[in-house]
């Protein structure tokens, strides 16, 4: 005689691991894109200093009129996606295809990560374009260099008068470990409190942030940089669930992001990187 067994299927989705907007933090919305594709950022030229003569009519020096840079950022990422779900495919899986869960899962899944991503390589390929402080060594991050790298890319901003307050660095998790192997809490300012309560929240005062290494652009482990740098707009968000929409007897999920990710010639300076050679 045949046996058959029974097939259960669990209402409960198993849900894929993800991550929470991991680069918030690092950049601003000072500046209102609201109705416009285009807004144009000034910089003020300064004035050099001279000695002042007692005799003459130029008795300051020879006036030069006041000059300024114009920096256009023109937003450019237009993202969309569309999907359906047939009634009875959501009624025969127990419900686990819910739209608005969909949109949920779809949001921190795939568009969280894509603009953090996006990020990162803008700031990266800035940091590199400008050249005063970039580390390329010839070898992946190890121990013994891992916090020698940081103190010196942190330096570097520091000597281009980056405010030391509000600097937050990224990295991976393998160059966080080699920080912990090279012992560096212990020359932090907060050393022992931090390490007795396990929080390695800081290093020198800049804001530590483990990222996914496929987060990171190709051959770069750690790029540290100031929120003033990055102007990353996200101006528009609209997410639509039509229900039963011509054709469809179920619902059509749309969805439209509009951001961009600039960072301020005038700001460059607050970004470093280290990347290794393949």
């Amino acid at each position: 005689m045949a046996v058959n067994l029974a097939i259960k299927y669990s209402p409960k989705v198993a849900e894929r691991f993800y991550q929470t907007a991991l680069t918030e933090e690092a950049v601003n919305n000072d500046y209102d894109f609201d109705g416009v594709t285009t807004i144009n950022i000034y910089s003020v030229d300064t004035a050099a200093l001279g000695t002042y003569t007692r005799s003459g009519t130029s008795r300051y020096g020879t006036p030069t009129e006041l000059g300024t840079t114009k920096q256009a950022l023109t937003l450019a990422r237009d993202r969309s996606f569309t999907t359906t779900i047939d009634r009875r495919n959501n009624d025969e899986s127990m419900g686990v295809t819910d739209a608005a869960k969909f949109l949920a899962r779809q949001v921190r899944e795939v568009i969280t990560p894509e603009i953090d991503v996006y990020r990162l390589a803008a700031m990266n390929t800035a940091a590199i374009a400008n050249g005063k402080s970039t580390i390329i060594t010839p070898a992946a991050t190890t121990a013994s260099n891992a916090y020698a790298n940081f103190l010196t890319l942190n330096g570097s901003i520091s000597d281009l008068l980056v405010p030391s307050q509000g600097r937050v660095a990224f990295m991976t998790a393998a160059y966080y470990n080699y920080l912990k192997q090279s012992n560096f809490v212990l020359d932090s300012e907060a050393g022992y409190k931090d390490r007795k309560s396990g929080n390695y929240g800081q290093v020198d005062g800049v804001r530590i942030v483990v990222v996914p290494s496929s987060y990171m652009p190709t051959n770069t482990d750690l790029i540290i940089t100031h929120p003033s740098a990055m102007v990353s707009p996200l101006v528009l968000t609209d997410y639509i669930t039509h229900k039963n929409a011509p054709g469809i007897n179920g619902w059509l999920i749309e969805g439209r992001i509009v951001y961009d990710a600039f960072v301020l010639t005038a700001k460059v300076n607050a970004i470093a990187t280290h990347r290794y050679a393949a």
